[in-house]
């Protein structure tokens, strides 16, 4: 097993791990009175994010990584932990919006409104580039901003009837 398909295989678990602790935190919102916002992009975003992950298996598996850029993407997963860890049950891969409840405005939602979609921008370009697939970061960073124009659109039109 190469060290790319190590670094792959890992990427894919976290992934499923979070689809998992989205559904449970869906799950436990809606139960609360928590209502969904703008569903209709979100099968762009999963297939967006797993055509991203198909195309590296398929294109990386077998490819050195770049350490120093391989580093910059073990920064990038301390941050999407903070996000995560700093928004507790309230974060999901859906605009999910609990009535009522104050915004927050810790963590690294101190420094920037939507850090989670920082962490996944700058995610997007550096894994493949830490594999050489200049072409391939250009192409899902497009892709990628292009559904979060919509996607960060509806998320702050959700959050400002709070």
């Amino acid at each position: 097993m190469t060290l790319a398909m190590i670094i792959l295989a890992l990427v894919t678990l976290q992934r499923l791990a979070e689809l998992w602790i989205a559904q449970r935190n869906t799950a436990w919102l809606l139960e609360r009175g928590a209502r969904e916002a703008a569903p209709q992009h979100y099968p762009l975003i999963v297939i967006l994010h797993g055509a991203w992950l198909i195309g590296l298996w398929i294109l990386a598996y077998d490819r050195e990584p770049v350490l120093p850029l391989l580093a910059v993407f073990l920064l990038l997963q301390a941050a999407r932990v903070w996000v995560l860890a700093t928004l507790g049950r309230r974060w999901t891969t859906r605009i999910i919006v609990l009535p009522d409840a104050p915004l927050v405005k810790n963590g690294p939602f101190r420094f920037v409104s939507h850090p989670n979609y920082c962490v996944v921008v700058a995610e997007i370009l550096i894994l493949p580039l830490t594999f050489g697939l200049v072409g391939f970061a250009i192409v899902f960073s497009i892709l990628n901003a292009l559904v979060l124009a919509v996607r960060i659109r509806a998320e702050n039109e959700a959050l400002a009837i709070l």
